[in-house]
């Protein structure tokens, strides 16, 4: 069983079981079956204080990823893994569609799932471009994340 908590801290609109369903989609793609894991979409403020805090970086960011676990096989038969979580700034997102091109559903689907690769133990920074073509290959599957006004 996959469990995936959605916490909006934002006035957006976003569609919160859209969101979790695409993670749950990622996990299972990915030949995860039990997990639990948290995606929270965030402010401005709030993502540039935890990229500060975690990155030593003072600016924002669109999506940190916080991974628990690192896919540790000596998990009794069944027990779920404890992905860790994944923050999103709404704000970022929405800049980045418009500088793109795209939809805000789409960038946010986007940064959904590259987090959810990075809980996973990808790192695209170390391969060789093999975390990005999984992306890749994973979007050209889903929907935009619904995002209204």
């Amino acid at each position: 069983m996959i469990e995936i908590d959605v916490d909006n801290a934002t006035d957006e609109r976003v569609d919160a079981e859209a969101v979790a369903a695409l993670v749950e989609a990622v996990l299972h793609a990915e030949g995860v079956s039990a997990a639990e894991g948290s995606v929270l979409l965030v402010d401005t403020a709030t993502m540039t204080r935890l990229n500060a805090e975690h990155r030593a970086l003072d600016e924002v960011t669109d999506v940190l990823a916080f991974p628990i676990d690192d896919g540790d096989d000596d998990l009794p038969e069944g027990a779920p893994r404890l992905l860790g979580d994944v923050v999103v700034c709404l704000e970022q997102c929405a800049r980045q569609a418009g500088e793109q091109s795209v939809s805000r559903g789409e960038e946010l689907a986007t940064l959904i799932v590259h987090g959810t690769l990075h809980l996973l133990g990808h790192d695209h920074e170390a391969d060789d471009g093999e975390m990005l073509e999984r992306q890749d290959a994973l979007l050209a599957q889903v929907e935009p994340i619904g995002w209204s006004d």
